[in-house]
């Protein structure tokens, strides 16, 4: 049995900290168990390709909106081909780098395997069996497949699939409405493809404010046909075409959806049930993911899990981090907590969303709160732009100023939210210094500016908008 100082398991976030290692002390031997394309999922499969994709796709967006401003432009043609290939291309050419330097590296040793837990510390990896004095379990999620009667016959797509695609469905039906259905959905959208969104919840986004998820769905059904309150029951293939039939959650009535393509997007479930964890005794929960402390340490000792693992925040900036903390744990002995409290994170769609932080409704609960909207259209920049709706939401406490989360939808919202995020992590994580500071004039950062210098009870905005609605 070959014995390792540290075992990795997944090639994303884990390498952070293997490389880390590495440098501190060159003689470490280390394995690494990679069941899918080298590089993780953030690279391979998730957020590097939808990227890749999305901004042809907002371009597209950009330019149907030249005519508000006197520009007469035809679009001659648009080839999805392409830019899946460009992506592929990409990715792949990326993967292979990684790949190639870690079997080059006389200390690692590359598994490209399933690895399985068989007891203590010991994993069987294809047909050998090692062990690991330290094991970093960064083992990723897979998507989840709801149990829909004769999906699996019917066949479908998922975000693991949808980049090796040569080309484009000429329609296709959607299980899902959070924020990768939205994306590849806005995506095929954009290249000319008939795109059905199906979605059981009340609301698209449903992790989002209300009035953001809402604004979306009406931004987004100009591009595709969005189905809540849906739940997919059934599927098949007929006349050589897909068929899903949902039932409508209220009445129970069940509506036909026919497409050339499905595309499953309905969260995400733990690869725990591949590794089995449980055999060297870290606990998981009801649905896999695997218990951490507040220092990412799981119920055995010298075994950490980052990333998707723990089943909390999927977004590879909050694995990055969370590599980080298990870096100082795990190898320079420090205790340093992992921190919650402002993970940020985007949807790249045509407008986009951006979050930090409290919804209202959870902040209201635990603090007395203000509340502060300012719209995109109110600014000079958004006039100049002839944006409509869109919108800032800040959240604050009302004694200490302190911030408790930010909404935005509208351009660039991803870029925008980071003052926000950054005030979140000072030391007294107050709005002060934005009243502070100079914002440029007439800059889009105006409308974060001015959410926070109109901060009001929230009956007043409750009101506020009742009136305006009616």
């Amino acid at each position: 049995m070959r014995h390792y100082d540290v075992i990795a398991f997944g090639t994303g976030s884990a390498m952070n900290i293997i490389s880390e290692v590495l440098e501190m002390n060159p003689h470490v031997r280390v394995a690494v168990i990679e069941n899918g394309p080298v590089g993780g999922i953030c690279l391979t499969r998730g957020c590097i390709p939808s990227k890749m994709v999305l901004y042809p796709a907002e371009l597209l967006a950009e330019i149907r909106r030249a005519y508000l401003f006197g520009i007469d432009v035809e679009i001659r043609g648009v080839d999805p081909a392409y830019i899946l290939e460009r992506t592929r291309h990409s990715i792949m050419e990326e993967s292979r780098v990684i790949e190639e330097s870690l079997k080059r590296h006389p200390n690692i040793d590359l598994y490209k395997a399933i690895g399985e837990f068989v007891g203590d510390y010991t994993v069987k990896v294809g047909d050998e069996v090692i062990r690991g004095d330290k094991i970093l379990l960064c083992t990723g999620s897979r998507p989840l497949i709801p149990p829909i009667r004769g999906l699996e016959e019917a066949g479908y797509l998922t975000s693991d699939t949808f980049f090796m695609q040569k080309k484009l469905p000429r329609s296709v039906l959607v299980i899902g409405g959070g924020y990768v259905a939205l994306e590849l959905g806005f995506f095929m959208a954009m290249m000319g493809t008939r795109v059905t969104i199906i979605e059981m919840l009340p609301r698209i986004a449903p992790m989002e404010e209300p009035e953001i998820s809402l604004l979306l769905e009406r931004e987004l059904s100009r591009y595709m046909e969005i189905h809540t309150s849906h739940r997919v029951v059934e599927a098949g293939v007929r006349d050589g075409q897909k068929i899903l039939v949902a039932e409508d959650v209220e009445t129970g009535e069940t509506v036909e959806f026919r497409g050339e393509e499905i595309l499953v997007a309905a969260g995400r479930r733990s690869n725990s049930d591949i590794t089995k964890p449980e055999r060297t005794g870290v606990k998981t929960d009801e649905k896999g993911w695997i218990i951490t402390n507040e220092y990412l340490e799981t119920t055995k000792p010298n075994i950490w899990a980052c990333g998707d693992a723990n089943g909390k925040y999927m977004f590879k900036h909050v694995a990055n981090l969370e590599s980080r903390i298990v870096f100082y744990n795990a190898f320079l002995g420090r205790r340093i907590k992992m921190d919650y409290h402002a993970v940020p994170h985007a949807i790249f769609t045509y407008p986009e969303v951006a979050s930090v932080g409290m919804r209202e409704e959870e902040a209201a609960k635990k603090h007395d709160i203000l509340v502060g909207y300012y719209r995109y259209e109110d600014t000079a920049k958004g006039e100049a732009m002839a944006v409509k709706d869109y919108f800032v939401k800040v959240i604050v406490e009302r004694d200490t100023m302190r911030i408790l989360g930010a909404h935005i939808i509208g351009p660039h919202a991803s870029i925008l939210i980071q003052e926000v995020v950054n005030l979140m992590y000072t030391d007294d994580g107050t709005a002060t210094p934005i009243y502070r500071g100079m914002h440029i004039h007439p800059a889009l950062t105006e409308v974060v500016e001015r959410a926070f210098y109109n901060l009001a009870p929230p009956e007043v905005w409750r009101h506020h908008h009742e009136h305006h609605h009616h």
